[in-house]
C-alpha cells in the first residue's frame, strides 16, 4: 500500500508519485494507493494518475485506489475518470478486492 499526502499536482508531487509506483509495481505486480490523505488533484495530477492506471493495466499489474475525499471524488465523478480507475471507499475494501480477484483469477 502507498498512502498519499497533501495535493497531487503538476511538479515533484506527481512526479514523485509516479516514480514510486512505477519503481514499486514491477516486484510487487498489485498496490493499493491510498488516497485518504489527499486533498486536491490538479489536471496535471489526473494526467498522471490516468497514464499509471494505463501503464498498470498494459503490463498485467493491479491497480487500485482508496479513500478518496469527497472532494477529490467528485472530481472523479465530474471527469468520469470513476470508469477508468478502481476506486473503493477504504483500503480495507480495495484490499479485499484485490484478495478477491486474486482467488477467482
Amino acid at each position: 500500500m502507498l498512502r498519499c499526502e497533501g495535493r497531487i499536482i503538476f511538479g515533484p508531487e506527481a512526479r514523485t508519485l509516479t516514480e514510486i509506483i512505477a519503481e514499486v509495481m514491477p516486484s510487487a505486480r498489485r498496490m493499493v494507493v491510498d488516497l485518504t490523505g489527499v486533498e486536491s488533484v490538479d489536471s496535471a495530477g489526473l494526467g498522471k494518475l490516468v497514464l499509471l492506471q494505463m501503464w498498470a493495466g498494459t503490463a498485467g499489474y493491479d491497480l487500485k485506489f482508496a479513500g478518496p475525499r469527497k472532494s477529490v471524488r467528485q472530481l472523479l465523478e465530474l471527469t468520469n475518470l470513476l470508469s477508468v480507475f478502481d476506486v473503493h471507499d477504504s483500503v480495507a475494501d480495495a484490499v479485499a478486492a484485490m484478495h478477491e480477484q486474486a482467488c477467482s483469477g
